[in-house]
């Protein structure tokens, strides 16, 4: 097992790590919308939230050898599942191997608006 970390993506904010790869098989951490440069929530709403998730799980595949080619599954988690469509739209530019999904409305860590968690292989 090892631990994949990268610069290009936000520190944890709590114990775990930004991701795991056991094998050929990648496990993502749930990401929010937060900027590694500043560790803060990035403003402008579900459509900038949803872009800095993608820029953030971007960036850990890359620290992996990896890219949205090779997602496999991902869980979605939306504070307002209302916020769906929005999410949807710009989350589809991005994972485009139409990877198997779940999305569930629920409470998020640091007022977050969207959270993404991504199994890669």
């Amino acid at each position: 097992m090892k631990t994949i970390y990268t610069d290009a993506a936000p520190a944890p904010i709590g114990p775990y790590s930004q991701a795991k790869q056991v094998g050929d098989l990648l496990f993502i951490s749930g990401q929010i919308g937060l900027d590694p440069a500043t560790g803060q929530l990035v403003a402008g709403g579900i459509e900038a939230q949803t872009r800095q998730v993608l820029a953030n799980i971007e960036a850990i595949l890359k620290a992996a050898g990896k890219t949205f080619d090779d997602v496999v599954k991902t869980t979605c988690l939306l504070r307002q599942i209302d916020d769906f469509a929005a999410f949807n739209a710009i989350y589809a530019t991005a994972m485009v191997s139409n990877p198997a999904r779940a999305t569930f409305a629920a409470v998020l860590p640091a007022d977050a608006r969207v959270e993404v968690e991504v199994i890669a292989q």
